[in-house]
């Protein structure tokens, strides 16, 4: 499926948009009552419907996102607990040794060391 780039004048305005109806009937109003030919007639009624949906969209996300962090933890936990693991990845890697010391090593390589040393003959 293609994404949608603005193809479409709007989104479909046959699904309810609670907060945008008003701006829905000013844009079918002012179809109804103007001519074709006069394209631009509808502008701002469409811009305000675009900022309408706009909004609407943002606090829709917003509302879906509350709580995602705390959310994303109890599926972690439900998931370490279903494969037998007590810790996350993250904490066995602060705690592996060889991990830690190659990490070191890593920070203290001068950058483009590798580079040098890899095309000198």
């Amino acid at each position: 499926q293609s994404s949608r780039i603005d193809k479409t004048m709007h989104p479909p305005l046959d699904r309810p948009h609670p907060m945008c109806q008003k701006e829905i009937e000013d844009l079918k109003t002012c179809h109804a009552t103007n001519s074709k030919l006069k394209f631009w007639a509808c502008n701002d009624f469409k811009f305000a419907m675009d900022r309408c949906f706009k909004l609407e969209k943002q606090t829709i996300l917003k509302s879906m996102n509350d709580g995602f962090e705390e959310r994303r933890k109890q599926e972690e936990d439900v998931f370490q607990e279903a494969v037998g693991h007590t810790m996350s990845f993250e904490e066995y890697l602060r705690q592996d040794k060889d991990y830690n010391q190659e990490l070191e090593k890593s920070k203290s390589r001068k950058p483009g060391a590798f580079k040098d040393k890899a095309f000198s003959s």
